[in-house]
Formats: structure tokens, C-alpha cells, sequence
């Protein structure tokens, strides 16, 4: 892909003499939906930890492409998770983590407290810049509540949401350290067809806006209905990718996963 916000090239990682991911090379096209599907344990959230820095791979290493003219091709293997957010590149896990005892606006803030400048002496002065800081932090985390439809329960604690608004919850605050390139793990794990439909909406306006969009998950008519590309893997290894029709009528997808009761 010329295009490819993201190249993952020859990825391989070992946990104590097992394989687990193999040789596994894909791309990201700037301004697209890409997914990576499998059947549980084929390595799909081994390989985001590698994109965003949790695990370094034994072989392999992972290019980001920013949109920045300025900014050349960042080699992002083994780069620390928070120097890889900081380039433009945000996730959501399987397992929701908020802070579940602050407000939903304020679990946004966290998202954008990353790319503040202010200092504690700052906030502890209430500097004008510090002011002026929080003051545009505030209306930016009340902008992404609203773009992922939680504005109505900015005030209400994140324990208190329902489980998909906590879902979309975490993409607000991922959203809210500008990404150019987002990770979506599983997002849809646990959501009801309703929950699900918003989702997809969801990814549909977050794509509308350019960004990128890399996903995991286990949805397979989901998956189907908002990527443009998807890769497949299994024990590890890349069996198939393609276009979303091509891939679903792929003989060895089928076995190895679309044909598995899920």
C-alpha cells in the first residue's frame, strides 16, 4: 500500500519458546477502516501491543507514517507507549479501563492532559496560561463527548454509564489525544445488535473526519460492513487478506474461522 499509514513488517514475538505471532506483515491505508479478525488466541492483540509499543517483537519492526509533511516515516518499534501516543497513535483494549470514580468529562480530560504544557507550580499559581490551558481542555473534552453522543452524561460518574456508552466512553478519550491512526480492540465485545449499530455509526463519522482506523474484533457482520481491507490470522500467522467480500469467501478463512461457531 502506498498510501499506508502504518506498516507492520515481519512481525514475530516468542513467550517462553512458543510462537506467538509469526512473520506477520500488513498495512494501514491512511483514511481507512483495516481489520484484523481470527479465531480467539490467533494473535490479533499480541500484534497491536507491538504497534503500540506494550510488547517488542523478536523480528520485525513497525512504521508509522504520519499525515505531517514536516514529520518523516517514524520507525516505532520498541518505542515507549507514551512516545507512540504522542506521534499520533491511540487504542482501546478488550477490557474497558476508565476511572470509573470521575466523571465521564473528566476521563476524557485524561486523554488530553497527554498534550498540555502547563506545570504543577503552574496549576498550583493558576498561572493565566495555565488558565487558558484547562479552559481549552474543557471545551475540547466537552467536543469529543459530544462527537461520541455522551454529552448527556458528562456530569455522571463512568461506573454509572451503560456498558456500551462505557465503550464508547473509552473511544472518547482515545479520540481525545488527537490520533492520527486509531486502534479499536474489540470494541464491540459485550454490546447488544443496538449498541453494535451505534458502533458502527460511530466508526462511519470517526472515518468521515480522515482518520485511520485499525480493529480487532470478533463481529464478523460488523467487520464486514465498515472495513475496506481485513487481514486474517490464525496460530499466529497471516492466512488470508483482502478486500472484506474476497476474504469472506476465502476457503481457508472459512475454515480456520468464519465457519467456527462463534
Amino acid at each position: 500500500m502506498s498510501n499506508a499509514i502504518l506498516k507492520a513488517e515481519n512481525l514475530s514475538i516468542a513467550f517462553g519458546g512458543l510462537r506467538a505471532v509469526n512473520d506477520v506483515s500488513l498495512a494501514v491505508e491512511s483514511g481507512s477502516v483495516t481489520s484484523l479478525i481470527g479465531p480467539n488466541g490467533a494473535g490479533k492483540t499480541t500484534v497491536f501491543n507491538m504497534v503500540t509499543g506494550i510488547y517488542q517483537p523478536t523480528i520485525g519492526r513497525v512504521l508509522f507514517d504520519s499525515r505531517d509533511a514536516a514529520r518523516p516515516q517514524v520507525n516505532i518499534t520498541n518505542m515507549p507507549v507514551h512516545k507512540v501516543c504522542r506521534l499520533g497513535i491511540a487504542r482501546t483494549f478488550q477490557n474497558i479501563r476508565l476511572f470509573t470514580d470521575m466523571p465521564v468529562l473528566d476521563n476524557v480530560k485524561v486523554g488530553l492532559h497527554g498534550r498540555t504544557s502547563s506545570s504543577v507550580l503552574g496549576a498550583i499559581g493558576t498561572l493565566p496560561g495555565t488558565v487558558r490551558e484547562e479552559v481549552e481542555v474543557e471545551a475540547a473534552a466537552i467536543h469529543y463527548l459530544d462527537f461520541v453522543g455522551l454529552m448527556g452524561s458528562a456530569n455522571d460518574l463512568a461506573d454509572n454509564l451503560a456498558y456500551g456508552d462505557q465503550r464508547r466512553l473509552e473511544i472518547g478519550r482515545a479520540l481525545a489525544t488527537h490520533p492520527e491512526l486509531l486502534l479499536l480492540d474489540e470494541p464491540a465485545a459485550g454490546m447488544n445488535p443496538q449498541e453494535t449499530e451505534a458502533l458502527m455509526e460511530l466508526i462511519a463519522k470517526i472515518k468521515a473526519t480522515g482518520m485511520s482506523v485499525f480493529l480487532i474484533e470478533h463481529d464478523v457482520r460488523m467487520v464486514m460492513q465498515v472495513s475496506d481491507y481485513v487481514y486474517v490470522v490464525d496460530h499466529g500467522e497471516l492466512i488470508a487478506e483482502g478486500a472484506p467480500e474476497q476474504v469472506q469467501a476465502d476457503p481457508k478463512v472459512i475454515e480456520a474461522y468464519l465457519g467456527v461457531d462463534e
